[in-house]
C-alpha cells in the first residue's frame, strides 16, 4: 500500500487546479492520503470538498478564531478502499479520532490514557487549531499532523508549538508502550538537520525544535525512523517547501519539512526477534513527488517577462512511502468520524412519523382564520399557536418526534419570522416552531401573548414601492383603521419620525390635475438631460485620471533602480511586518532566490524608496 502526505495550501485551490476533487486524489494512485492546511471550516465541509467515488474521508478544523486563525490550518485523510461498510483491507481504518487529547466533542470530551498529567483547558487548546487526524489502521496507528508555525519573535506560538510537540509525544509513547506501531506523516514545519535546509547557518542545528526532533530518531536513541532520510541519507537538495514570494522553486532553494516517520516493532518480530526493523522489512521505498512542484522545466524566468506567470499548486511538494507485506485485519466498517455521517453531508432523515406529525400540525394550523382587524388576527394566531403546541406537546411526551420540524400559519413569499425563545422554542409568524428527539419528555413553555403580537405585527408591514410615494390611496383617512393586511403605506405601520422624511405633497397636484404617469414623464425628461451632461463631465475626468495615471506610472519606471549585480530593474515591494518600517516601500532584485553560488539567482540587492509610505 503507499501513503501520500501533502500540505495543500487551500484544498479548494488544488481541487480547482485538478477540476475535481476525484481527479486531485486519482492523481496519487495511493491508498491513503494525508492533506495538511486544508483551510476549510466545518460549516464549509460540502460534498464537493469531503466526498468521492471510492474514498473515505476524516476531517480536522480549526475551533479557535484567536489571531485570525479561523479557516486556518485543516487536516484532511483519504483512504481509498472498495467498501465502506463491510471490507478486510487495511487502508479503511477501524477507529478514527479528530485530535490527539480526546478532549475534542468528536473524540468523546475524555482525556485518553498517558495525558492525564496535562489540564483539560490546555489539552483543548493544542487540539482547537484543527491539526490532527488519527486513524487506527489494525496494524498501526497513523497520525496527520500540520505541525504549528512559530517565528522566532513570537514567544506565544513559540510556546505553543512547544506545548503541541510535548503532549503529542506523550501520546505516542504511550501508544508505544502498548506494542502499537505508529505511522506519523505531515508538515511538521521543522527541518531536522542542515542538509534539509537551503540556507542552514551554523547556528541552524541549535534551535530547540530541530534538538527535540533529532532527539525521537532511532540515530539518538529515540523510538522513531526518518523515512525518507533512512532510505537516501546522503541526499542533497531533497526539499519539499519553497518561499512562494520568491520564486525561490526555480532553483530549488527551499527545506524539507514534510516527514514520514514510524515507529514499533516489525510484524516479522514475534517469530524472529532479531534483525528486524519497520524500516526495513515493510517500507519498499520513500521519496518526493517532484512532479507536483509549480515551478516547470520551461517556464519563462521571471527577470524574461515571467512576472505574470501564476504558478498553480501549492508551495509544498507531496512526499510518499510504499509499505510493503502488510496483510489483511478483521472484516469492520467506516468509523462514525467519516464524512459520509456528518449532518451536512448525509442530511437529516425524515421518518414517516415525522411527516405525519407534520401535516396533522399544518392541518390544526391552517384551520385557524387571519381576521381582517390586528387584534383579532393576534387572538387567532395565539389559539392556533396553543392547539398546534398541545398537539406536538403530547407527541413529544410520547417520544415519537425524530427531528427538528416548524409549522407556519402565514408563510408567504415575504419570509418567515423566526425567533427562538424559552427552552428551545421557536416562533414563526405566530405558529409554533418545535425541537424534539427520540424519547425526549421535555415540555415547551407556552408563548408570551405580548410576542406573538409583535410578530404578528411585523408580518403586516410589507415593503413600499417606489409608486406608492407619488400615488395617493383612495380614501386614505379612512382606510387607516379598517385595513391591517393592506401592503400599502399606512400612518399606523410607519413610525412618526418618517412622516416628514417621505411625504410628498399630493393635494398640489390635486389643484393641478397632474397624474402619476405625468409626474413620472416630467422627472424622465429632466433625468434624462442631467444624464447627458453628467456623462460628458465623467468622460472628461476619466481622460484626465488616465493621462495622470500614465505619466505617474512614467515617473515610477523612470525612478526604479537597477540591481548591482545584474543591472536589471528591481521589483518594489512593501514592509508588511508589524513594526518601525511597517508600509516602507523597497527595492530588490528581480530574479528569484537562489544559492550565492549561482550566479543566475537573486543578487542580494536591497535600497529603500526615497520616501516612506504612509503607515495605516
Amino acid at each position: 500500500m503507499k501513503i501520500v502526505t501533502y500540505n495543500v495550501n487551500g484544498l479548494r485551490q488544488r481541487i480547482s487546479q485538478f477540476g475535481s476533487l476525484q481527479n486531485l486524489l486519482d492523481s496519487f494512485n495511493a491508498e491513503i492520503i494525508c492533506f495538511q492546511e486544508t483551510k476549510l471550516r466545518r460549516q464549509e465541509l460540502k460534498s464537493d470538498l469531503v466526498m468521492a467515488d471510492g474514498y473515505e474521508s476524516f476531517f480536522s478544523c480549526t475551533r479557535t478564531s484567536n489571531k485570525g486563525r479561523t479557516g486556518y490550518s485543516g487536516v484532511a485523510t483519504f483512504c481509498r478502499v472498495k467498501s465502506a461498510f463491510s471490507s478486510d483491507e487495511v487502508a479503511l481504518p477501524v477507529a478514527a479520532a479528530e485530535g490527539f487529547t480526546g478532549v475534542l466533542e468528536t473524540s468523546g470530551s475524555k482525556i485518553v490514557e498517558g495525558l492525564e498529567d496535562f489540564a483539560k483547558d490546555e489539552l483543548r487548546k493544542v487540539d482547537s487549531e484543527g491539526r490532527c487526524v488519527i486513524t487506527d489502521h489494525g496494524h498501526f496507528v497513523l497520525f496527520n499532523i500540520y505541525g504549528p508555525r512559530a517565528d522566532s519573535d513570537d514567544t506565544d506560538r513559540i510556546q505553543f508549538k512547544l506545548q503541541f510537540f510535548k503532549i503529542l509525544q506523550k501520546r505516542w509513547e504511550f501508544l508505544l508502550s502498548q506494542g502499537r506501531r505508529i505511522f506519523v506523516v505531515g508538515d511538521l514545519n521543522i527541518a531536522p538537520a542542515a542538509i534539509d535546509r537551503c540556507d542552514a547557518g551554523p547556528d541552524f542545528e541549535k534551535n530547540e525544535f530541530r534538538r527535540w526532533f533529532r532527539s525521537i530518531l532511532a540515530e539518538s536513541g529515540g523510538s522513531f525512523f526518518d523515512v525518507f532520510r533512512s532510505k537516501h541519507p546522503e541526499r542533497r537538495g531533497a526539499y519539499t517547501c519553497w518561499p512562494s514570494n520568491t520564486g525561490a522553486e526555480q532553483f530549488n532553494y527551499g527545506t524539507r519539512i514534510d516527514h514520514i516517520l514510524c515507529a514499533g516493532p516489525c510484524l516479522h518480530q514475534k517469530h524472529d526477534p532479531q534483525g528486524h526493523d519497520l524500516v526495513t522489512c515493510h517500507i519498499k521505498e520513500c521519496d518526493i513527488l517532484i512532479e507536483y512542484k509549480r515551478w516547470k522545466p520551461g517556464n519563462t524566468p521571471r527577470w524574461k517577462g515571467g512576472m505574470n506567470i501564476k504558478l498553480e499548486g501549492s508551495d509544498h511538494a507531496p512526499v510518499y512511502a510504499s509499505l510493503v507485506e502488510i496483510p489483511e485485519i478483521a472484516q469492520h466498517s467506516t468509523p462514525s468520524l467519516a464524512s459520509r455521517y456528518l449532518p451536512m453531508i448525509r442530511g437529516l432523515q425524515q421518518t414517516l412519523v415525522s411527516m405525519l406529525m407534520k401535516r396533522e400540525v399544518a392541518k390544526q394550523t391552517e384551520s385557524c382564520e387571519i381576521s381582517d382587524s390586528f387584534l383579532a388576527q393576534t387572538t387567532s394566531t395565539e389559539n392556533c399557536s396553543e392547539s398546534a403546541e398541545r398537539s406536538l406537546n403530547n407527541d413529544v411526551d410520547s417520544g415519537i418526534l425524530q427531528e427538528d420540524y416548524c409549522s407556519s400559519s402565514n408563510q408567504d413569499s415575504e419570509g418567515v419570522f423566526v425567533k427562538k425563545i424559552g427552552n428551545g422554542k421557536e416562533i414563526a409568524n405566530g405558529a409554533a416552531c418545535h425541537t424534539g428527539t427520540l424519547g425526549s419528555s421535555k415540555h415547551i413553555s407556552s408563548v408570551p401573548g405580548d410576542r406573538a403580537k409583535k410578530k404578528a405585527r411585523k408580518s403586516q408591514r410589507g415593503q413600499l414601492s417606489l409608486r406608492s410615494f407619488f400615488q395617493k390611496s383612495p380614501n386614505a383617512s379612512h382606510d387607516v383603521n379598517n385595513s391591517t393586511t393592506d401592503i400599502s403605506l399606512n400612518q399606523e405601520d410607519v413610525p412618526e419620525s418618517h412622516h416628514h422624511s417621505n411625504k410628498i405633497p399630493l393635494s398640489d397636484c390635486d389643484s393641478t390635475g397632474c397624474k402619476p404617469h405625468e409626474l413620472n414623464s416630467s422627472v424622465c425628461s429632466q433625468g434624462q438631460d442631467e444624464r447627458d451632461g453628467n456623462c460628458s463631465l465623467d468622460k472628461e475626468k476619466n481622460d484626465n485620471a488616465l493621462l495622470e495615471w500614465r505619466r505617474i506610472q512614467q515617473l515610477m519606471e523612470n525612478s526604479i533602480p537597477l540591481c548591482k549585480g545584474h543591472k536589471e530593474p528591481c521589483v518594489a515591494r512593501v514592509v508588511k511586518k508589524p513594526g518601525p518600517t511597517f508600509g516602507r516601500r523597497f527595492y530588490v532584485c528581480a530574479r528569484a532566490e537562489g544559492p550565492a553560488s549561482n550566479p543566475e539567482a537573486n543578487c542580494g540587492y536591497f535600497k529603500w524608496a526615497s520616501s516612506k509610505s504612509k503607515q495605516k
